[in-house]
């Protein structure tokens, strides 16, 4: 991932792909996974029907589901067939469930029907994904992928077995942006494939998450808009090539460090909704804001996000602050949580993950060129 100066220069390019998020906030008017699940049936949408094209731009409508997942469309095979997928930094397979899909989490998304695409192929490859929220066996195959107006033919990715952990969440796969040494299956992403194939123009992306519900989210490809962002993007280098992980200088809250005092890990990634990080680190912020442990969330007077103070994301000595307007959210009745969770992962160094709850207030670019992100505020 890496970026030429040039691209400041050349946002508008006839190469850049953009597709956009148009929000449609549903975490305060819907709760229960039934209820979710026939809400989605109803308003289910075509990608023939409402999809538009500008020259060579393409322009997909995503959703933002609670708040918590951001979903767009691809097709796979031939004739196409229509998947809401995650775009996911954090993680590298393509991944979608077939019809013969067991798992209860199969019983509600967009299943693959292999035997209806003429360019579908298989393998003997089997493996396992594991997530901080679930895992999935699955099976290595290969066919016709469009993003947009992007194809990656003969493009490999696998078909779930069974999934664990996904039930009533409403997408049906993920499609990992993350370095190809972070593949579980070993296949090729779909990015750089994209990139081999010379279908963009700069090995670059970017992801603008949108919290003005009358705006759209933007994942675009091969180049940046502008528009999407103020001021400069500031760069961080990456860690070491093969991951979108930098490092984080400290956090802060009322100018006190309250984590990552000596330096940290911090892991930029769409694909999760909250920030998550060490346990004792997180359950002393939680203390810091007098937030309440009920179930599996904790929780705040909704009066809090008018007193209590913005945290502080110091990266390659920038500040981000965060208000607590952004990390406090209601959930369906109305009730006002932390967005700060215990990372399941256990590690001897301290790894934060910065998800959409920093993404939606800072417009990122991943950078495959020059290894490094981009940072800036969001419009």
């Amino acid at each position: 991932m890496k970026w030429l100066v040039l691209l400041w220069l050349v946002a508008f390019s006839e190469c850049i792909v953009k597709i956009p998020l148009r929000v449609k906030t549903m975490r305060k008017t819907l709760s229960g996974k039934n209820t979710l699940n026939n809400f989605l049936k109803e308003h289910a949408y075509s990608l023939s029907q409402i999809s538009s094209r500008e020259s060579n731009l393409t322009i997909h409508p995503l959703r933002n589901i609670m708040d918590m997942l951001y979903v767009g469309n691809i097709t796979i095979g031939t004739p196409p067939q229509e998947f809401q997928v995650v775009f996911d930094t954090g993680s590298s397979d393509l991944w979608v469930p077939p019809v013969f899909c067991q798992s209860l989490a199969c019983a509600t998304k967009s299943m693959f029907i292999h035997l209806r695409s003429s360019t579908f192929w298989h393998t003997q490859k089997f493996f396992n994904i594991k997530y901080n929220t679930g895992r999935m066996k699955g099976l290595l195959v290969y066919d016709t992928v469009w993003i947009g107006d992007l194809v990656s033919t003969d493009q490999p990715f696998c078909i779930s077995l069974a999934e664990v952990g996904f039930d009533g969440i409403p997408f049906d796969g993920d499609l990992g942006l993350n370095y190809p040494n972070m593949s579980f299956s070993g296949a090729i992403p779909i990015f750089d494939n994209l990139k081999n194939e010379g279908a963009i123009s700069e090995p670059v992306f970017a992801f603008y998450l949108s919290k003005d519900k009358q705006e759209g989210s933007v994942v675009m490809f091969g180049g940046v808009d502008h528009r999407y962002y103020k001021g400069e993007l500031n760069w961080v280098p990456l860690i070491q090539a093969g991951g979108w992980s930098v490092h984080m200088d400290r956090i802060s809250m009322k100018r006190k460090i309250i984590a990552c005092s000596g330096g940290c890990e911090a892991l930029v990634d769409t694909g999760t909704a909250l920030i998550k990080g060490p346990r004792r680190l997180v359950n002393n912020i939680q203390k810091l804001m007098g937030a309440t442990p009920r179930g599996s969330k904790h929780y705040v007077s909704c009066s809090a996000v008018n007193t209590l103070p913005s945290i502080i994301f110091t990266i390659n000595g920038i500040s981000y602050p965060v208000p607590a307007r952004a990390y406090i959210l209601k959930d369906s009745r109305s009730h006002c949580y932390t967005t700060f969770k215990e990372n399941t992962v256990r590690t001897s160094r301290e790894i934060w993950i910065l998800g959409d709850v920093f993404l939606r207030l800072y417009f990122s670019v991943f950078d495959r060129r020059n290894d490094r992100i981009g940072l800036a505020r969001a419009v």
